[in-house]
């Protein structure tokens, strides 16, 4: 995410920095920052609000599908923070298996899909086994293996400013030193040692529901910090993030991701990361070995960007909304001739009621069995209603071609998705917020 540089010993830097390297866990506190302990927790309020009220917008049928689109956006978001820009029509593609004749793009899709993947296999272990310990560092260690073992080979290898080259063994902690940016990162001798008292620290403070997003904040800059990794610390940190907030139940069913905040404001992201990164100041900031003040910044810059992210979702997943923007795009889709207003009740029911039987679509078009027959087909041949079984229910699809259409702004300018003439304002707040 920052530069890296891996450090030999044989390097002069390294002859000097050993000595002064982080070895002793309590160079990473404070944990929590004291300063502005109020306003933060007015901001995890808001999140606790605003999210409940996302998860109960939409048919949970409905919730799931976006909940979907929404993997493959921070797989999109995530890795492009990363400086790996994948057209979200090749990811689409690259879930099909249909991958690039061009080999560097073509790994490009493939790294996307290992980021849907290890967040989808994260999504369905967290269903399963309630009881894992979110903060430890067997579960970080298991993200970096899920998402690496599935990467081509060329991004599991690195190259320092030394031109060595090192392999990035999926889910192992580093075992050389590093510096990411200005940081100096703890020496990797010592990383499990700091990894246990993250897990002590973090469990314990956020078994208070008030407290745990902002532990959620405060722990994915520690994370960095700490930086466990030779490679892929970035993505580790955003899933670890993710994960934690569907244990606070704070994600809206998946509505939402932070990544897409991050990256919207990346060099702010950096920035904050950097600052955190940061010694105490002076006897004002804190008691810690880090500053109190900068570690504040980086959890209100945190929490103000999941309700940015929220608030956005919110104005596009409302359904009177939604339903205006579905019949634009089905003024704009060819093929359907005559049939719009029959083609647009059969989408209409599927957003409403989650699913329909395909038997009822006679009644809900008022068309004749025949002909609604035809326009389902037509519909179904579109993917813009989709079902696990040749006869069974429909619901919504979200295929490519409408999310610039059905969820506006969802992704960038200049991602060659479809162009509407379509109203549509992100809520993110300015920067002078943070």
């Amino acid at each position: 995410m920052r530069g890296i540089y891996i450090g030999k010993y044989i390097d002069i830097f390294w002859e000097i920095m050993k000595e002064n390297l982080f070895n002793n866990p309590a160079d990473m506190e404070p944990l929590i920052p004291e300063y502005g302990r109020d306003e933060l927790i007015e901001l995890v309020c808001e999140i606790f609000r605003l999210s409940g009220k996302l998860s109960a917008a939409l048919h949970p049928i409905t919730r799931s599908s976006i909940a979907e689109l929404i993997r493959t956006m921070n797989s999109y978001y995530s890795n492009l923070i990363e400086g790996h820009r994948t057209n979200p029509h090749d990811i689409e593609k690259a879930l099909h298996n249909e991958f690039s004749d061009n080999p560097e793009q073509r790994d490009l899709q493939k790294e996307s899909v290992a980021h849907i993947k290890a967040q989808k296999a994260l999504e369905e272990r967290l269903k399963s086994e309630d009881g894992t310990d979110l903060f430890s560092g067997d579960w970080i260690c298991w993200i970096h293996r899920e998402f690496y073992k599935h990467l081509p080979e060329r991004f599991r290898r690195i190259t320092d400013d030394n031109d060595s080259t090192f392999q990035v063994i999926p889910g192992q902690l580093r075992q050389e030193n590093v510096s990411v940016g200005r940081h100096i990162a703890p020496d990797w001798k010592t990383i499990p040692s700091f990894l246990k008292r993250f897990s002590q620290y973090y469990n314990s403070d956020a078994r208070e529901s008030h407290r745990q997003l902002l532990a959620i904040a405060a722990s994915h800059h520690r994370l960095a910090w700490i930086h466990p990794f030779l490679d892929g610390n970035g993505r580790v940190v955003r899933l670890f993030s993710h994960a934690l907030l569907i244990r606070s139940r704070t994600d809206a069913d998946g509505l939402w991701a932070i990544s897409r905040g991050l990256a919207r404001h990346d060099s702010k992201y950096k920035e904050m990361l950097a600052n955190a990164d940061q010694a105490r100041r002076n006897d004002y900031d804190g008691r810690g070995n880090l500053s109190d003040r900068a570690l504040y910044d980086f959890c209100k810059f945190f929490l103000i960007t999941a309700i940015d992210q929220i608030d956005f979702m919110s104005s596009i997943l409302e359904v009177d909304q939604l339903e205006n923007r579905i019949d634009k795009y089905l003024q704009f889709a060819s093929g359907l001739d005559s049939h719009i207003l029959p083609a647009k009740a059969l989408l209409l029911e599927a957003l409403r009621q989650g699913e329909f039987a395909r038997g009822e679509a006679g009644r809900i078009t008022n068309r004749g069995e025949r002909s609604a027959r035809n326009i389902l087909k037509t519909l179904t041949e579109a993917k813009l209603l989709i079902s696990d079984t040749a006869k069974g229910p429909v619901r919504l699809g979200f295929p490519e071609k409408v999310l610039e259409y059905y969820f506006p702004l969802l992704y960038p300018a200049g991602t060659d998705l479809p162009t509407a003439d379509l109203t549509g304002q992100d809520t993110l707040s300015p920067s002078e917020k943070w």
